[in-house]
């Protein structure tokens, strides 16, 4: 299926796995990157000799295209950022501001640089930068989050500039496929979906609190730092939402989340973990490998499109 996506990035599907961190690994991105998508290993706070060897596991697993996710607000930025051109990482995304002060590198080195944006504003500006393509995420999505939603997100990103779009957020079936290219999107990057893959290393505890959720079984905690997140709601939401309606200081909110979402993905602590996913997560059934899913979604997709 060739999209502008396909054809920039060099992949066989417009299909790309979001970067999340501890969940998005050298097996899962591997996977999904050898089932046709793109995968993507999440860079989170890692430091730069972490993320070079998760990209050399991943390319014993795969000869074709990867991609590291880099969080900007990382402390560990600037060192990833030259790993990903010593490894010759093919695309990067990122999130949390403004990859304005790497462009320039990446881009002497042939990496495809494709921003997460939240709004129409950052769109454009990411494209003034030099981006090749953005990510145009919806407030449906797992893990930080904008106040747009995707049906509203996508159609007005896509028409406020001329870099393709990827469309993100409560996408997890062929309807959100087809319904992402209606709105002028050219792939989709998916999260949620994916956690539940069994290449995912995330614990059979998250996979399963994912394939048990319902409609209504996400939250939202953080609002009133400024720094939203959705995810499923167990213990630590509640008293997350407890303290953040007593005034909490920043500081006691983050202490209450300290390493709470690598609990929840290698430990399997549902109850005190944090528990990233969107509001797709109740159209999640089942655990599938990375090829079952990109190809069940690429053919329901394609049957809604008439292509």
């Amino acid at each position: 299926m060739k999209t502008a996506v396909t054809e920039l990035l060099g992949i066989e599907y417009p299909i790309i796995q979001g970067g999340m961190a501890w969940v998005g690994e050298y097996h899962l991105a591997a996977a999904v990157s050898e089932a046709g998508g793109l995968g993507i290993i999440g860079a989170a706070s890692a430091p730069a000799d972490i993320v070079r060897q998760q990209v050399r596991e991943a390319r014993k697993l795969t000869s074709r295209p990867i991609g590291v996710n880099v969080m900007l607000l990382n402390p560990n930025a600037d060192g990833v950022a030259e790993v990903i051109v010593e490894e010759g990482v093919e695309v990067v995304t990122t999130g949390a501001g403004s990859p304005a002060k790497y462009m320039d590198m990446w881009k002497a080195a042939g990496v495809k640089v494709i921003p997460v944006v939240a709004s129409v504003a950052m769109a454009k500006m990411m494209e003034r930068s030099g981006a090749d393509a953005v990510v145009a995420e919806g407030m449906e999505s797992g893990g930080h989050i904008g106040s747009a939603t995707t049906m509203t997100l996508v159609p007005q990103v896509a028409d406020a500039v001329n870099i393709p779009v990827i469309a993100a957020g409560g996408i997890a079936d062929g309807r959100g496929f087809a319904a992402a290219f209606m709105l002028g999107a050219q792939a989709v990057q998916m999260g949620t979906r994916f956690v539940a893959a069994s290449e995912s290393i995330a614990h059979d505890n998250y996979k399963q609190k994912v394939i048990k959720a319902r409609d209504i079984d996400s939250e939202i905690t953080g609002m009133s730092t400024g720094h939203p997140i959705r995810q499923i709601r167990n213990k630590m939401t509640r008293e997350y939402l407890k303290l953040e309606k007593e005034g909490a200081s920043f500081e006691e909110l983050e202490y209450l989340t300290l390493g709470s979402l690598r609990k929840a993905v290698m430990e399997g602590d549902v109850v005190n973990g944090t528990l990233m996913a969107g509001q797709c997560a109740g159209m999640v059934s089942r655990v599938q490998s990375c090829r079952e899913i990109i190809e069940e979604i690429i053919h329901d997709g394609s049957v809604l499109l008439k292509i």
